[in-house]
């Protein structure tokens, strides 16, 4: 399936002061991207990543994992024999852009390895990028997620379906952590805004706090009682929020205190759509987008810390379902337009 990723969406303040006044706006046709075979993985993942200079999109490839790598100013129509990076020996499942190197960029594959990659500027031109700049080897079975510590440079953590986390030194290519307490797949992992903690979610339904550098399971507790795969990531002030589903199997988001997870201070159900939502949050506005795969609107919220806590804002709509998202860093917004989120 030829799938085009042709909205990048502007979420603009009409009014500063008021948030309520929020919409998305998709660029126009000239401005996207078209012909993209982006993957057909059933793995739970964005399966895309962006950074004020490239997008790297997960794509199908026969013999082994690859993405693709575009420069954000050559847009248009994709070649079919474009360059990508390629090298690991099965699917990519997951990708991650370094925070303090935009043109560095970690993979994580069911050939059990993480791989971290150097990006030419202008990006890929001519050839395949076979041979990676670091390549870590630890896990035993598939890394289904990588992600970068949001204020040390060259640490990152990887999760694997070995129900393991490690926590690299990418400069030394050594393990600086071992994190060995889940009794099931890990289905998601988010740094807090400092980086001092880590907040999962395992497929036994229950949420971990865990102390990055020991190890140790700081708080847990229960979290959405359906069986579908639920998401959790740490907001600025320490709180979590989370989606999953019901025992019905419908939809939820929820909003936790770290102190006690066995208790939400908010628990709301959406609709019985059976995709994943993906929470994105900004850290400035308070503002978190949910995403699904298969769907075609992206409902966003605004968090504040008293009650009710949780406020809708808008939804955008559009015509296309979603494969794949990822979330602009600050640094690449367009202020003087007022965007706040792409």
């Amino acid at each position: 399936m030829i799938i085009r990723i042709s909205k990048i969406f502007f979420l603009t303040i009409l009014f500063v002061c008021l948030l309520s006044h929020v919409f998305g706006q998709a660029a126009k046709k000239q401005d996207c991207y078209d012909n993209i075979r982006i993957t057909k993985s059933a793995w739970d993942s964005t399966f895309c990543s962006v950074n004020p200079k490239f997008l790297a999109i997960i794509t199908e490839s026969a013999g082994g994992g690859a993405f693709l790598v575009l420069s954000l100013d050559k847009i248009g129509r994709i070649d079919r024999d474009v360059p990508l990076v390629t090298g690991h020996k099965a699917a990519v499942l997951d990708i991650a852009w370094c925070p303090h190197n935009d043109n560095v960029i970690a993979s994580g594959s069911e050939d059990c390895t993480v791989k971290v990659w150097q990006i030419p500027d202008g990006g890929l031109t001519s050839s395949n990028l076979t041979q990676p700049a670091v390549d870590l080897v630890a896990h035993q079975r598939r890394v289904g997620q990588v992600l970068w510590h949001p204020s040390a440079l060259n640490v990152l953590l990887s999760a694997g379906g070995d129900m393991k986390i490690f926590i690299w030194n990418v400069g030394k290519s050594t393990i600086l952590s071992t994190i060995d307490c889940h009794p099931e797949v890990i289905l998601s992992v988010s740094w807090n805004y400092n980086g001092s903690r880590i907040v999962t979610s395992c497929k036994d339904k229950i949420f971990r706090i865990i102390n990055p550098r020991t190890g140790q399971v700081i708080k847990s507790g229960m979290g959405h009682q359906g069986a579908k795969p639920a998401r959790a990531i740490y907001l600025r002030d320490g709180r979590i929020f989370s989606t999953g589903f019901s025992r019905m199997s419908e939809r939820q988001y929820a909003l936790w205190d770290e102190d006690n997870l066995g208790i939400a201070l908010t628990m709301e159900e959406l609709d019985s759509s059976n995709g994943i939502l993906f929470p994105f949050y900004d850290e400035d506005t308070g503002l978190i987008f949910l995403c699904g795969k298969g769907d075609s609107t992206i409902r966003y919220f605004e968090y504040t810390p008293e009650a009710p806590y949780i406020h809708y804002i808008n939804t955008y709509s559009s015509s296309d379902p979603q494969r794949g998202m990822g979330i602009m860093p600050k640094r690449g917004m367009n202020i003087s337009t007022c965007e706040i989120a792409r």
